[in-house]
């Protein structure tokens, strides 16, 4: 082999890595409690604890957060009895064909400035603003005597933590006592690359969020039981009816040379190499009032690239936003009692960059097995979505997955019947026995990254030097990595091959462990529906093989004709789940199979186990597992918190640069204020918006409000400054709906303030603004 050389520009990188990792094993050792307590959970399956206080009555008004209390959590603490349930039972009705039915909907966006924006773990892709507001959508149903129920909570987030879910869960025993447990909720992120990280345990995540923020994981924990708190006051009697159809032109496969690499026979069982059926509920009450809907449609929300910096909820939000505008008139987003759910599924190798990777220095096609273009390399090779920027693709796809929504939606005849069951078990999944065949049998692996992992994809390029595809190491990093880390085992090495093996995380257990041991396998079922709450990023194949494998269990059993649907992002992440033969090709998704080669047989064997156990009735006979571990002290964030300045002779919300006198539909409206740094309001939540665009009308003398800043015609930026400066800038692109009137834009925000040997206080303002025309015509 000839030897290694390097490039003057590679040089400076790993000297600034070699920096870099210095800095940061110093400060992880300064942050970091490396003897942090392990809380053990009771064995009702979830963890006691107090806690801040939840919201003690949900508004009438879903999306709205009442004011929290800032002061952090210390994480689960030992009760000694479970809880009196604070909320009381809806009055259920017994002499009905359906189910009970409740939904509810809640914010649960979180910071919007100061901390990475989690899903392409790209450095210095902090949030710098808001396009639209994150939510947790959660849903109710119970049977007709209240005997059994199922909770699923889709969620604006990029996927669920452990720390979160059990935070949830510890939540809903102390206000629900046993009612919402491990086993009959579901948590399930959608998977958006564009909301805020920093709500994670294990130090893989939490060194990628650059830190624990208590801040965000309040607000996304109150957000997720404040939603379950809705639904489950307005639980009635209704009933459900269940829809599939085909979604075309909204998705490929960004890996489609690993997708060959399955057998031939098994691809030619199907039509496409993505998964194209979308599964959809519709509910109503017995009325005929409609309540809500879910739908399950495999689709990566990265339509919005990572150059972005603006908290939104990506194309499955845009789906849910235009599908809520519809069914509740008169609301301002985020608002009105019908909530529409687009969940997450098989999406591992599934992409909404529907015009494929072209080098974006020569336009041709790099739709190879290296991802990497003939001039410049993997880092020119960037799939295309199919607008103009990012913005327009985001709702071109989230459109098309809408209308055919819409489509299933108003054509849905099916009703669902049958009775509600759920089953859970907490499993070690380094230690996993497979069997291949009566026989011979494998074994899982501790986890670890490969080389492929720090390439990234087309939908989004990782780090220089690391190419899709790697089957073996590199001398220099790995030497780097030796010298940094310490050596990978040869039992993790050889476990792991033919990937080679860039971080040996199932070794790496200081301050925390890097990747989590113990992961969650769940299934619930309502009716002859089947989901299958699944911890990660399942590719196609993999997802067709679980759907496959959990219908054959139930069928041998009686439970015949099952739809089964794989619900993405659940509970806790592990990152990607491919098949055996997938993981030979070490792309990137490959690579990110953290429990080695036979991770996708280890899981079709536990859920299995689940469905056999519903379907004979002998879900009280599975054991638990072994219970997650819940760590007290967490890296703190490295963007320290500090007092907000105004310039001489203005204040917080003075207008800097004022908007026109008059404006056309169709044009932007801009307007920049003095600004404070936005993520104080994550703490003190007496606004409920950045923003607001108001309409003047002349017959009541009053402004009514036309949009907030979860409406998709509107921005929000901060800028920031230096030594506590910043302004804000708000745009509203004007829509083609708008009345000709009288307008004015507002701002609202939270200042930092600290008086000299005094704690620091969050003070709210909002904006004097100018005003200004609309007009159809000049």
């Amino acid at each position: 082999m000839a030897k290694r050389t390097f490039s003057s520009f590679e040089i400076f990188l790993i000297f600034l890595l070699v920096i870099t990792t210095g800095i940061t094993v110093a400060l992880l050792s300064l942050l970091f409690i490396t003897s942090g307590t392990i809380e053990n959970h009771t064995d009702s399956g979830f963890p006691s604890t107090q806690g801040p206080p939840a919201t003690q009555s949900p508004p009438a008004t879903q999306g709205s957060a009442a004011p929290q209390n800032s002061t952090p959590s210390r994480g689960p603490t030992t009760t000694q009895a479970s809880p009196t349930p604070s909320t009381p039972e809806p009055t259920l009705f017994q002499n009905f064909s359906g189910y009970h039915i409740g939904v509810g909907r809640a914010d649960c966006t979180g910071q919007v400035s100061d901390i990475n924006l989690m899903g392409y773990a790209k450095t210095g892709q902090y949030a710098r603003g808001i396009l639209t507001r994150l939510y947790s959508r959660a849903f109710i149903m119970a049977e007709p005597d209240g005997s059994n129920r199922i909770v699923f909570v889709s969620i604006d987030i990029g996927m669920v933590s452990q720390r979160l879910r059990l935070e949830v869960l510890s939540r809903l025993q102390n206000k629900y006592s046993s009612l919402y447990r491990r086993d009959n909720v579901i948590l399930s992120g959608t998977h958006t690359h564009s909301g805020p990280a920093g709500y994670f345990q294990y130090t893989t995540f939490v060194i990628a969020s650059e830190g624990f923020s208590n801040r965000t994981f309040e607000y996304m924990v109150t957000g997720i039981v404040e939603s379950i708190e809705i639904a489950h006051k307005n639980m009635k009697p209704g009933k459900i009816f269940i829809n599939k159809g085909t979604v075309d032109g909204a998705q490929i496969n960004r890996s489609p040379t690993s997708y060959l690499w399955n057998p031939q026979s098994e691809r030619a069982r199907y039509s496409s190499n993505t998964d194209k059926e979308m599964v959809l509920l519709k509910m109503v009450d017995l009325n005929g009032e409609e309540l809500g809907l879910i739908s399950w449609f495999a689709i990566h929300p990265v339509s919005m690239k990572n150059t972005n910096h603006l908290v939104n909820s990506d194309n499955v939000g845009y789906a849910s936003y235009l599908f809520e505008q519809e069914k509740n008139k008169g609301y301002l987003p985020g608002e009105g009692p019908y909530v529409a759910a687009f969940a997450s599924s098989n999406l591992g190798d599934v992409s909404p960059n529907v015009l494929g990777p072209q080098c974006t220095n020569t336009g041709e096609s790099c739709d190879n097995a290296n991802s990497s273009c003939p001039i410049g390399g993997p880092s020119m090779c960037v799939a295309m979505g199919p607008g103009q920027d990012m913005f327009e693709s985001t709702q071109i796809i989230g459109r098309i997955i809408y209308d055919k929504a819409k489509e299933l939606y108003e054509s849905a005849s099916q009703e669902v019947t049958g009775p509600l069951a759920s089953a859970h078990q907490w499993v070690n999944m380094t230690d996993v026995t497979v069997w291949l065949n009566s026989t011979h049998t494998v074994k899982t692996c501790k986890p670890a990254l490969g080389y492929s992992f720090a390439a990234g994809t087309i939908d989004g390029f990782g780090t220089v030097s690391f190419t899709q595809g790697m089957t073996e190491g590199d001398s220099f990093w790995d030497t780097l990595r030796d010298q940094v880390l310490g050596k990978p085992s040869e039992e993790i090495k050889e476990c792991h091959k033919p990937k080679p093996v860039l971080l040996q995380t199932g070794e790496l257990l200081n301050p925390h462990p890097w990747h989590p041991d113990i992961v969650d396998v769940q299934i619930v079922t309502l009716g002859f529906l089947a989901i299958t709450a699944i911890p990660g990023e399942f590719t196609t194949m993999s997802g067709r093989r679980l759907r496959q494998a959990v219908r054959e269990e139930f069928e041998a059993y009686g439970m015949l004709n099952m739809t089964v649907v794989i619900s993405g992002l659940c509970n806790v992440y592990t990152h990607y789940i491919t098949t055996y033969e997938e993981y030979q090709a070490q792309r990137y998704e490959a690579a990110s199979t953290i429990y080695g080669p036979h991770t996708l047989s280890a899981y079709i064997q536990l859920y299995r186990v689940l469905a056999k156990a519903i379907a004979t009735d002998t879900v009280a006979n599975l054991s638990s597992g072994p219970k997650p571990p819940f760590f007290e002290e967490l890296m703190s964030p490295l963007i320290p918190n500090i007092v907000d300045r105004a310039p001489e002779g203005t204040t917080f919300g003075d207008v800097l640069l004022p908007a026109n006198t008059i404006y056309r539909v169709g044009e932007v409206v801009e307007v920049t204020f003095v600004g404070a740094n936005p993520k104080n309001s994550a703490e003190n939540r007496t606004h409920q918006t950045f923003l607001t665009v108001e309409k003047y009308e002349a017959t009541s003398a009053t402004w009514q409000i036309m949009h907030n800043d979860a409406s998709w015609e509107t921005r929000f930026y901060w800028h920031k400054g230096s030594l506590g400066l910043s302004n804000a800038t708000i745009q509203w692109h004007i829509p083609d709906t708008a009345q000709p009137g009288t307008y004015r834009i507002k701002y609202f925000g939270h200042s930092r303030k600290q008086d000299l040997l005094k704690p620091a206080v969050l003070l709210s303002f909002e904006s004097t603004p100018s005003v200004f025309e609309v007009t159809t015509t000049w």
